[in-house]
């Protein structure tokens, strides 16, 4: 009657000092913890693959303003390539990142389109194209010299993603 529930005792004082061993072994870990978050926090600070903005509404408008430097960038000729439509769209999607998205639609000659496509692609932040659609149409009551002859509508996605894991005040 009097070993039995000290023997019990001494088990648990044994286990707890196990699992003091193995806090304060945690707990030492901690500076080195802190030290790797800092540098993780830093590094996604900088980031430059996220969209700067905190909401879509934002983030959409910034996608437009950069769309816009890009097509104006692309000729000296601005008759060469112009925005016929941007339409924010908002997509609900399940990935990790709020998506933000503008539909483009485009006129312009083959080497401007290039020139757009690459710039957007591979600047920061960076900028995805999907649903990429091409339609060549010659005019044939403009001369050749004019630019207009072999303008290319061209119609897609333009897509980033912000860092807030909230959706957003859109929702979503």
């Amino acid at each position: 009657w009097f070993t039995a529930p000290m023997l019990r005792l001494g088990e648990e004082i044994e286990d707890m000092r196990a699992q003091e061993l193995t806090l304060r072994t945690e707990i030492a870990q901690r500076p080195k913890l802190e030290q790797r978050l800092a540098q993780v926090r830093a590094f996604e600070a900088s980031n430059p693959g996220f969209l700067p903005e905190e909401n879509k509404e934002l983030a959409s408008a910034g996608l437009v303003q950069r769309l816009q430097q890009v097509v104006s960038s692309a000729s000296p000729n601005p008759n060469a390539c112009q925005i016929s439509a941007q339409t924010p769209t908002d997509m609900p999607s399940k990935e990790p990142f709020p998506r933000v998205m503008v539909q483009v639609r485009l006129r312009c000659g083959m080497g401007e389109l290039g020139a757009v496509l690459h710039a957007l692609e591979s600047g920061s932040p960076q900028l995805f194209i999907d649903n990429l659609d091409l339609l060549a149409r010659r005019s044939y009551l403009v001369s050749g010299n004019e630019g207009g002859g072999g303008a290319i509508d061209v119609s897609f996605d333009l897509y980033g993603y912000i860092k807030s894991p909230n959706r957003g005040r859109s929702g979503g």
